[in-house]
């Protein structure tokens, strides 16, 4: 994974924009404006993710790479460090479950403007 590909893939999911809200180097991804994903262009390449709260525990016993969210809520969110044991596909399946729980939280109202 790399920095162009998991930009790309984030951006093609619908109704996702992303802004430096925190500073000039940390890309908060959004849908509807809440957060999904938080990224740097720095490598190592480490990208925050939401996540359930029994999945996030399962992920980091199995993966080397995941671990408990930096600077997040340790329950529900994720740091996935590129390029470790976290394949692409698995990468974009977590990427998928991100953006699907933020989805499932909007209004009725928000999902249907998407």
């Amino acid at each position: 994974m790399n920095f162009t590909k998991l930009d790309k893939y984030l951006l093609s999911k619908k109704g996702a924009s992303y802004d430096y809200p925190f500073d000039e180097k940390v890309r908060v991804y959004r849908v509807m404006d809440k957060m999904f994903a938080l990224t740097t262009e720095e490598l190592p390449l480490e990208v925050n993710l939401k996540c359930t709260p029994v999945y996030a525990l399962e992920l980091r016993s199995i993966y080397d790479s995941i671990r408990a969210g930096y600077h997040m809520n340790k329950k529900h969110w994720n740091t996935i460090t590129a390029n470790g044991d976290v394949d692409d596909e698995l990468f974009f399946e977590l990427i998928d479950h991100s953006y699907e729980l933020v989805v499932s939280k909007l209004t009725k109202k928000c999902r249907d403007k998407l």
